[in-house]
């Protein structure tokens, strides 16, 4: 068979890319993100489509604090693998970066990512925390506290979603009692001395 008409195994797993991915996680686990990325990097240039492969080396380079070298892991691979919400949320995570220090394009790329994450998987974990998130940031604590609400819906058990819900309410009805002049009596003009 000549190599043009082999069939490509460019995002197939060989047992050795599964003990390579493996050990990966393993390393990631262990918070050792530059060892997993020197592992994975050779495979990567393989498979770059393959999404265990992108998830894994992406989810590194997030660690690293290395940003735009996980979108360039990660794009490619969620375009060719829109389903995969986990690519998407990886995704997300490295257009976002920090979100104490990302801008508008930052953020509105992740909620972009978040969304399509949604769109493959509507009980996707943790999603609608982190577009709460991004939505206390920029302010918008309507939509935020929604979304808060939702991460509650898919799990019950998320803290997290239930301590900004519950802060995010009391700030509301604090904005509204503040601009609501019902709650403010206007102090009475006792000019008698």
């Amino acid at each position: 068979m000549t190599e043009q008409n082999r069939p490509s195994n460019q995002d197939s797993n060989s047992p050795e890319d599964h003990q390579v991915l493996n050990n990966s996680a393993r390393l990631l686990h262990a918070n050792r993100p530059g060892e997993a990325v020197a592992l994975l990097t050779p495979l990567h240039e393989r498979s770059p489509h393959n999404p265990d492969v992108a998830i894994n080396l992406g989810g590194a380079l997030i660690m690293q604090r290395k940003w735009d070298r996980a979108v360039k892991v990660l794009l490619p691979a969620a375009r060719k693998n829109m389903q995969n919400a986990t690519l998407w949320i990886n995704l997300a995570a490295a257009y976002l970066g920090r979100l104490e220090t990302s801008g508008p394009k930052q953020q509105q790329q992740a909620i972009l990512a978040y969304e399509q994450a949604l769109r493959a998987d509507p009980r996707a974990h943790n999603v609608h925390y982190h577009l709460g998130l991004i939505y206390k940031e920029q302010g918008n604590l309507n939509r935020a506290t929604a979304l808060f609400q939702r991460a509650i819906e898919v799990n019950p058990a998320d803290k997290d979603a239930h301590y900004w819900l519950e802060r995010l309410s009391k700030l509301i009805v604090d904005q509204a009692s503040e601009t609501d002049p019902a709650d403010n009596p206007v102090a009475s003009d006792d000019h008698s001395a």
